[in-house]
């Protein structure tokens, strides 16, 4: 019966309304506007329901594309194994770890599917949320921005001021370039919840990466993980505008960033071994939450999350001079 139904540990995890205002990007990181947006998914009399309310504010191509003039709404197939989008709005499915979901699907009203990826940060009251939006393999364009989740958003003038705030505060941050110290070294750490390819956590990674600029645009970076995955790789890691190279010894890859958010592919030298990873500073610390995926042949081998906070060293770049 529909009434014997229980929500997810997913949508349990996000009840309530999310508010934001992601930044929408071009394919080639060219910041050109922002989305305010209402959300939730509401479990009701066995049913699940996702809405969202959008305004776009945004100009070119992109802005006659993606704003549509109506409420989205669309039902929801609910488990921890897989969340089924029905439409009419989105069609496809979502896949949960934990805080976490990793979602593809097609928008049949903004002609594009789409790789979501949704991250509860109770520790930093927050949920980061990114939208790689491509025609079949192409990307045309990217949404990414930080949300807030409240309960009585309609009766208390309090929430609502905070909400207020928030957006106008992505509203400036959203369009900030992703940039990891250029002067200082020092030390990242976390720990990561993984999870295996069932999606079942099977344990924490302890995450350390040494940082260390070269020069401006040039830094050396060692990560090694201590745990249920256990790795130290080194690579020279270089900036160029929004793009970034892994140049060995140990890594070898490429990242694109659309404002504060990296998208990166990074290869183990020697090793059917890769690393897909999403990386987003959300404070003026440096602080990173991030998503890490590791692939072996190809394939989903574990799903690792968490925060890294930076610990800064000595300014390695400090003034020059001639005497």
């Amino acid at each position: 019966m529909a009434d014997e139904k229980q929500p997810s540990n997913w949508q349990k995890a996000i009840e309530g309304e999310w508010h934001g205002c992601p930044s929408l990007f071009e394919h080639d990181g060219t910041h050109v506007g922002t989305n305010k947006v209402s959300r939730a998914s509401e479990f009701r009399d066995g049913r699940t329901t996702y809405w969202m309310d959008t305004r776009f504010d945004a100009t070119g191509p992109l802005m006659d594309r993606f704003e549509i003039g109506a409420r989205m709404e669309f039902g929801v197939i609910d488990s921890d194994q897989d969340r089924i989008y029905t439409g009419p709005d989105f069609v496809g499915s979502g896949r949960p770890y934990g805080l976490l979901v990793d979602s593809n699907y097609y928008s049949p009203g903004w002609n594009v599917n789409l790789r979501t990826v949704n991250h509860v940060v109770p520790e930093l009251g927050m949920q980061v949320y990114s939208s790689q939006l491509f025609e079949a393999d192409t990307l045309v364009g990217v949404f990414n921005g930080l949300y807030v989740v409240t309960q009585d958003h309609a009766s208390n003038p309090a929430t609502q001021k905070m909400v207020e705030q928030w957006i106008e505060k992505e509203k400036r941050d959203g369009k900030k370039p992703f940039n990891l110290p250029v002067k200082h070294e020092g030390v990242f750490r976390g720990e990561f919840e993984v999870y295996n390819d069932r999606q079942e956590l099977v344990g924490t990674n302890t995450v350390t990466v040494t940082h260390r600029p070269i020069n401006l645009l040039h830094s050396e970076q060692t990560i090694e993980v201590e745990g249920v995955i256990n790795g130290k790789w080194t690579a020279l890691r270089t900036r160029n505008g929004g793009s970034q190279q892994f140049h060995g010894p140990d890594l070898y890859g490429n990242g694109k960033s659309y404002g504060r958010y990296l998208y990166a592919i990074r290869h183990v030298f020697g090793q059917s071994y890769k690393i897909w990873s999403r990386e987003t500073v959300v404070d003026e610390d440096y602080t990173l939450v991030c998503v890490w995926q590791f692939l072996k042949s190809q394939q989903e081998q574990y799903t690792t999350f968490g925060v890294l906070r930076f610990e800064p060293g000595e300014n390695v770049l400090a003034a020059s001079y001639i005497d």
